[in-house]
C-alpha cells in the first residue's frame, strides 16, 4: 500500500484529485484545503523511469503538469529538488 491509497482509507469522505501516473510521488496532505501533495522530485524521477531524459522531465513537468490548474483541488506541488551537498557552490538543484 502507498500512502495514496493510506490516505484515501483515512479520508474516505475526502474526494482527492489524483495527478495521473504519480501515486508514488504522493508525500503527504493538506487537511485544511482537501488536496494532496506531490514531490516534485519523485513525480520527475517517474518520468525519467517511463523513458524520458532529464530536460525533457522536468520541461515536461514543469509545463504540463505543475504548471496546469484544474481547480479548488489543484494538487500541491513540493519543490524537494533543492540538494544540499559538500561539493563547491553550496545548492544544487535537481
Amino acid at each position: 500500500m502507498n500512502l495514496l491509497q493510506a490516505l484515501i482509507e483515512a479520508y474516505p469522505e475526502t474526494e482527492f484529485l489524483i495527478a495521473d501516473g504519480f501515486d508514488d510521488a504522493v508525500i503527504g496532505y493538506h487537511q485544511p484545503s482537501e488536496r494532496l501533495v506531490y514531490s516534485i522530485r519523485k513525480c520527475i524521477d517517474i518520468l525519467i523511469e517511463e523513458g524520458m531524459n532529464e530536460e525533457d522531465a522536468l520541461e515536461h513537468f514543469y509545463y504540463n503538469v505543475e504548471g496546469s490548474y484544474v481547480g479548488e483541488k489543484t494538487p500541491i506541488w513540493a519543490d524537494d529538488t533543492v540538494y544540499y551537498g559538500d561539493y563547491e557552490g553550496g545548492a544544487k538543484i535537481f
